[in-house]
């Protein structure tokens, strides 16, 4: 049999795994996974409103089920933990599906003032990632400001926005339910350094903002006037044709007075974030223009726009793993087809999949291609990765070395913990949000 160990258990780890054992009838999989419960992103980075995105889990789950697939969390892979070489050696490949890891910056003065956070940090936060704390995301705050246009930044000012009634039957962490439902933020400005016709936002996100209760979203038609496929946008893609549509008809409702409101603004480019008694108080813009190239260029003059809270989505960056070849330009693993190339010429057994394999672009449903062409090279190596020594399961291996995986009947065991938790609290299932409640659930694996 052949022995695989994926890095990761998001959506690539997974796909990866599913179509390892699809295609190949003798071949065993290790998903691993550094944090004790699976699914990656679609656990801590869909927002707990999107339960129809959420319901992917019932899919990753069945694999992870496979009578030939292992789920192994808490194993921390690198520094600290496992090494690679290490891992390397208990099984025939090992596929790193490890994903983009932190976040882009804007490189501008003021960027690390209290009060500026990476949009990951805040989706972390509502998401109950263990490494978050809850940083006061929210005290103190009455304006905010999200920098990006994509659909993080539209989630993240759409959970600024969100009530508690809305909130309260989704799995929440009570914690971020607490702060969110006290939270005094009333008005939320999204801002894009290029036009509407450029927004990185799906069509179905940007409208839900739109069905917020007793919030309206508002639009300078003078800022879309500047885009100049905005007075007539039938040359462009039917998805950003929708979205100007949409836009187009936020930008004729009058003010109806409701208690909050979300801004979208546009041409607006981030120079630098004001401090305020030590902390964020406002961000001063750059407007700027179309250059006739598809690009902006700045025109000079400035706004300031105030906030207490600056939440800054401007994309997701590979990080390095100790014992991989690192391309700091991409902020991929150099690879070829999935296989890891080191001097330019491919590893035996080192494979990538996933973000840190092309960058971080498509959506979920893009991985599995991504998946499947790194299991299509694996497996036409796979007579020349096969080789004695292997027969002792890396599991007996790693507990012998003083690493206990998390299996996944500890998995199923924080399941059922976050189901008693939510009964507990009148909801429904409640996330668990630190590591020594989560470990100590796992560890209690009776049914």
């Amino acid at each position: 049999m052949l022995r695989v160990a994926v890095v990761g258990s998001g959506p690539s780890g997974v796909y990866t795994a599913q179509s390892l054992v699809q295609q190949d009838s003798a071949v065993l999989v290790d998903v691993l996974d550094r944090l004790p419960c699976p699914y990656g992103l679609v656990r801590y980075g869909v927002a707990p409103d999107h339960e129809k995105i959420k319901s992917l889990q019932n899919n990753l789950r069945t694999v992870l089920e496979h009578e030939r697939v292992r789920f192994l969390g808490g194993i921390q892979v690198g520094p600290g933990g496992l090494p690679v070489t290490r891992l390397r050696a208990l099984y025939h490949a090992v596929v790193y599906c490890v994903g983009a890891a932190t976040d882009r910056h804007l490189g501008i003065p003021g960027e690390d003032l209290p009060g500026s956070w990476s949009a990951t940090e805040f989706v972390s936060w509502y998401s109950a990632h263990p490494d978050s704390a809850d940083d006061g995301f929210v005290r103190d705050a009455h304006s905010a400001v999200v920098i990006g246009m994509g659909n993080v930044a539209v989630d993240v000012a759409r959970m600024l926005a969100r009530g508690t009634a809305e909130l309260s039957p989704t799995d929440i962490p009570q914690a971020a339910l607490t702060a969110l439902a006290a939270s005094r933020v009333t008005d939320v400005q999204m801002v894009g350094r290029r036009g509407p016709s450029q927004g990185r936002f799906t069509t179905k996100e940007l409208r839900e903002l739109g069905g917020l209760p007793d919030t309206q979203v508002t639009v300078d038609p003078g800022e879309l006037a500047l885009d100049p496929a905005y007075a007539d946008p039938s040359a462009l893609p039917p998805a950003q044709r929708r979205n100007v549509e949409v836009l187009r008809g936020w930008a004729a409702r009058p003010d109806e007075g409701t208690a909050r409101r979300i801004r979208l603004r546009f041409y607006l480019r981030p120079v630098e974030l004001l401090a305020e008694d030590g902390h964020v108080g406002a961000v001063r813009f750059e407007r700027t223009e179309p250059d006739g190239h598809g690009g902006v260029t700045g025109t000079g003059q400035h706004e300031d726009i105030e906030a207490q809270l600056v939440l800054r989505s401007v994309g997701y960056r590979g990080v390095p793993l100790e014992g991989l070849p690192f391309d700091p330009g991409s902020a991929t693993v150099p690879n070829s087809a999935g296989r890891v190339l080191r001097d330019d010429a491919p590893s035996p057994g080192e494979y990538v999949a996933g973000w840190i394999k092309r960058g971080p672009t498509g959506v979920i449903g893009t991985n599995r291609p991504c998946a499947k062409e790194t299991v299509t090279s694996l497996l036409a190596d796979a007579p020349t990765l096969v080789r004695d020594g292997l027969s002792v399961d890396p599991v007996a291996v790693l507990r012998a070395e003083g690493i206990d995986p998390v299996p996944w009947p500890g998995w199923l065991a924080i399941e059922r913990a976050e189901a008693v938790l939510g009964a507990s609290l009148g909801r429904s299932v409640v996330k668990l949000a630190d590591w020594e409640t989560l470990l100590a659930a796992a560890r209690t694996t009776s049914s």
